[in-house]
């Protein structure tokens, strides 16, 4: 396999900065208007309400609002106050982000914050998220954003990237936001990849998700566009079943030369109510799932030493 260059797999936006543990500075205004989520605030509450399968009865019901009230905010006949969104956001449970952005069309400042992983106030978040990274090992484990960018990596991830690549002992493996980890697996692991069908499938369910989430023209819904068309999918002899329920945990099998790697993979969130960076980050933590892989994580932390 060639060696790898980032910018093949790079992700859709961001411009990385300096730092070995930091995703790019934004704010929840610049996020909004890459992501055009709805022209206004009465076709943001239609979308939700019917995607939550709720009557203009039933949601007036649960919001104690009267349903006419709502059914001219549907038309946009009337406006509504900023209480009356965050109070409809969290009827609806409309993710932070989304809430945000149904403030702004109607013509709001952001409720909620969206600060860089490395901003002093979320200096616990992130010892938390090193804590845990340190605690993987001698396993793999890293954290991603909402789009699947990569944000921090522990070294054994680090290391079985460089090995799965043919990457030098020290080349660096972007951990600013510049790295899309479910493009590096749909393209450059492709071929090492031994339950492919199920491991691309798993993938484009999550962002299919991030998706139907952040509803239509948002950079979640043109990501999963792009890789919908790559070229690896389409050569698939079996298109993803992208209706089927996650797992709870996804078997994933790599094998490159006479190496085989039996591993499995758990999602973690971290949820706050408060912080849009934070409620959307992901812990995924690989696993051996048999003790000739255990053996060799442990082999090649020991040859680090």
């Amino acid at each position: 396999m060639p060696f790898i260059t980032w910018d093949v797999i790079a992700a859709p936006r961001r411009n990385p900065q300096n730092g070995l543990m930091t995703a790019d500075s934004t704010n929840a205004m610049d996020t909004a208007a890459r992501d055009h989520y709805f022209s206004d605030f009465a076709q943001a509450l239609r979308y939700w309400r019917g995607k939550r399968g709720l009557s203009q009865l039933a949601l007036s019901a649960e919001a104690n609002v009267s349903q006419r009230h709502l059914s001219f905010l549907e038309s946009g006949r009337s406006q509504p106050s900023r209480e009356l969104i965050l109070k409809l956001g969290l009827v609806l449970d409309v993710p932070l982000r989304q809430r945000n952005a149904m403030l702004l069309a109607a013509g709001f400042a952001p409720a909620y914050q969206e600060r860089d992983l490395s901003d002093p106030e979320l200096a616990a978040v992130r010892q938390a998220l090193e804590f845990m990274l340190a605690q993987a090992a001698p396993y793999p484990a890293l954290v991603v954003d909402r789009l699947w960018n990569l944000v921090m990596a522990n070294e054994p991830a680090v290391a079985m990237m460089r090995f799965l690549l043919d990457m030098p002992a020290h080349a660096p493996i972007p951990r600013d936001g510049s790295l899309n980890v479910i493009r590096l697996t749909l393209t450059a692991l492709r071929p090492l990849i031994v339950n492919w069908e199920e491991v691309c499938a798993d993938q484009l369910l999550w962002l299919q998700r991030e998706a139907m989430s952040d509803g239509p023209g948002s950079e979640a819904t043109a990501l999963l566009r792009e890789l919908t068309a790559l070229p690896s999918l389409a050569a698939s002899t079996q298109s993803p079943n992208l209706e089927r329920r996650a797992l709870p945990f996804l078997p994933l099998t790599l094998r490159k030369g006479d190496v085989t790697l039996n591993l499995f993979t758990t999602i973690t969130t971290l949820g706050t109510p408060h912080d849009v960076t934070v409620h959307e980050l992901r812990l995924e933590s690989f696993f051996p799932a048999d003790q000739a892989s255990a053996a060799w994580f442990r082999a090649l932390a020991e040859a680090k030493r």
